[in-house]
C-alpha cells in the first residue's frame, strides 16, 4: 500500500510521486512546466480532472510535494482540497487515479465527478 508523502490542497502517493518524476525525468521535459492539478467542465458527471504540466498564471497557488513543484488554479482549490493522486500500473488499470472527498457522485471512468 502505497503512503500519502505531504499535504498541500491535493496530496500524492509514494507511487504517483515516483511516476511523476519519472516523467520530469525524460529527455527533453520542459523544466519551465510546472505540475498542474485542476477541474475542468466537462465529463460524464460535470467535472472533469486535469493533471498535466503547464506554465504558471498569476491565479495559481504554488505548493511542493517531495521536490515536486505544483500548482493549482486558487479556484480550483475547493473542488479539490484534501484529493488524494495515485498511481496504479496494474495489468486491468494504468494511470492516474483521484480519490475526491468532495465529490458527491463520480464516474465509472473514474476521472469525472460532482460536486
Amino acid at each position: 500500500m502505497d503512503t500519502t508523502i505531504v499535504s498541500g490542497p491535493v496530496t500524492l502517493t509514494e507511487g504517483a510521486v515516483k511516476e511523476i518524476t519519472r516523467l520530469m525525468n525524460e529527455p527533453g521535459f520542459d523544466t519551465t512546466q510546472y505540475l498542474r492539478v485542476g477541474v475542468k467542465g466537462g465529463g460524464c458527471s460535470g467535472m472533469s480532472y486535469v493533471l498535466g504540466f503547464d506554465a504558471r498564471s498569476e491565479n495559481d497557488k504554488e505548493f511542493e510535494i517531495e521536490g515536486i513543484t505544483c500548482i493549482i488554479n486558487k479556484s480550483h482549490e475547493l473542488y479539490l482540497a484534501g484529493m488524494e493522486i495515485d498511481w496504479s500500473d496494474g495489468l486491468d488499470n494504468r494511470g492516474f487515479t483521484f480519490s475526491n472527498p468532495n465529490a458527491s457522485s463520480t464516474c465509472g471512468c473514474g476521472t469525472s465527478f460532482a460536486v
